[in-house]
This record gives structure tokens, C-alpha cells and sequence, in this order.
């Protein structure tokens, strides 16, 4: 997991923002992206789950008796 080293900016004594070091950033901004994409990754699947298929070594076994 990330560690992260925020400073915060108090306003009227509440914490109003935190500032993290740039390279803390980018490592969050990656780790979003991949969580997006395992998400979307899992909603294909969803969707997919009850579609009809056929395995590959069926395809390539179709495809070779059409050569």
C-alpha cells in the first residue's frame, strides 16, 4: 500500500486541505487508473457471462478444416 506524508492547511482552526509530495501523487493517480480499469475489466466480464462462446483450440481446429 501507498504511504502517504500529507501536510495540512488549516482554515479557522479545521483542516481545509492536505498537500502530499508530487511523487505520492502520481503513485495515487496510478493506482486510481488501475482500480478504473479492474473495474471495467469486471463489468465486461458481467456482461459477457452469459453470451454464447467458443474455446479457442475449437476455432483454430474450425479454421484449420476450412484451409
Amino acid at each position: 500500500m501507498i504511504e502517504l506524508h500529507p501536510e495540512f492547511i488549516t482554515k479557522n482552526g479545521k483542516k481545509e486541505f492536505a498537500v502530499i509530495p508530487y511523487e505520492e501523487f502520481e503513485a495515487l493517480q496510478e493506482l486510481i487508473a488501475d482500480l478504473e480499469d479492474l473495474m471495467d475489466l469486471r463489468a465486461a466480464k458481467a456482461e459477457e457471462a452469459n453470451q454464447p462462446y467458443m474455446p479457442l483450440a475449437e476455432v483454430k481446429r474450425l479454421l484449420e478444416l476450412e484451409t
